[in-house]
């Protein structure tokens, strides 16, 4: 089997290179930096460049299935100039892979691309899970709601469509936690605002092989990436600091502060959306990390 991934070099995306050259499928892969292309059985690179839709598109020969991961990163400030980047970046992307496809002879079957829980709005009872229709009135809701119209494209062209609406992932290679631990780590850590948002998150390891589940067995659908057991944001900063030993003296830092800090981006550490994984464990994927100390133990402790 040999796969095409967008955003491979990525953190997401390098685990499941990892993953899925440790199961015998072969990776081609698009970057936008001809420096990061290189050319072994296993792992070949090909050119993009999505704001001027170009592709080699030899990128499609012999692939089976395309992951789609590409997108500009929310976790930067969101200046106008940047919300039309970060929309763009995923519309762009996909429309140049459906463009590129068209009329096109190919062996591509199915389509398994990245979403977000942004999608699912603000609250603190909710239990959302994929049959909820409403969208989220924030930027990010609108991100999520664009990009998966985008990929459901993919459709028009018989191949089949799998998205997974990613949560807050855990990694100790990058992302959030990273940057959660930097403070606790020197003794000023704290949680935002009240504290009671709910993080839905989810362990890079099992995240890597969600994809990877739904891909090997032809899962078409939405499904969320996140662990069984979300925990509100306090929680989430005190076992962060009872993995690392060190103890929380700070009061919470109020969301005012925050905004005046991040922009409209501090949405992203208020929001609360509490998430069921619960659809794709009945179609038998089993989380290794479902509770969050033993992850950021297994992450924080190596």
């Amino acid at each position: 089997m040999r796969v095409l991934i967008t955003g491979a070099t990525g953190l997401i995306g390098g685990e499941i290179v990892k993953l899925c050259h440790e199961n015998g499928i072969e990776v081609n892969y698009l970057t936008t930096s001809k420096s990061k292309i290189c050319q072994e059985e296993n792992y070949k690179g090909f050119y993009w460049n999505p704001k001027s839709q170009e592709i080699n598109k030899n990128c499609f020969n012999d692939v089976d299935a395309i992951i789609h991961l590409a997108g500009a990163t929310v976790s930067k400030r969101w200046t106008s100039t940047y919300k039309k980047e970060i929309l763009n970046s995923r519309k762009d992307t996909t429309a140049l892979l459906i463009n590129s496809l068209k009329g096109e002879s190919h062996s591509i079957k199915q389509v398994v691309s990245a979403s977000a829980i942004g999608v699912y709005p603000d609250s603190l009872s909710n239990y959302y899970d994929q049959t909820f229709d409403k969208t989220s009135d924030s930027f990010l809701g609108e991100v999520v709601k664009v990009w998966e119209a985008a990929v459901d494209k993919f459709s028009e062209l018989d191949i089949m469509v799998s998205k997974i609406r990613i949560g807050l992932v855990l990694s100790n290679k990058g992302g959030a936690l990273k940057e959660m631990v930097k403070p606790i780590k020197f003794g000023v850590g704290a949680a935002f605002g009240a504290g009671k948002q709910w993080q839905s998150w989810i362990h890079i390891y099992d995240l890597a092989n969600l994809f990877l589940y739904v891909l090997q067995n032809n899962i078409a659908g939405v499904y969320n990436g996140v662990a069984p057991n979300p925990v509100n944001n306090e929680e989430l900063t005190k076992t962060i600091a009872s993995v690392l030993n060190k103890p929380l003296f700070l009061p919470n830092i109020p969301k005012f502060f925050m905004k005046l800090v991040l922009g409209d981006m501090h949405t992203i550490l208020f929001e609360s959306q509490r998430v069921s994984s619960k659809k794709i464990e009945n179609k038998g994927f089993y989380f290794k990390f479902h509770h969050l100390q033993p992850a950021l133990e297994d992450l924080l402790k190596k």
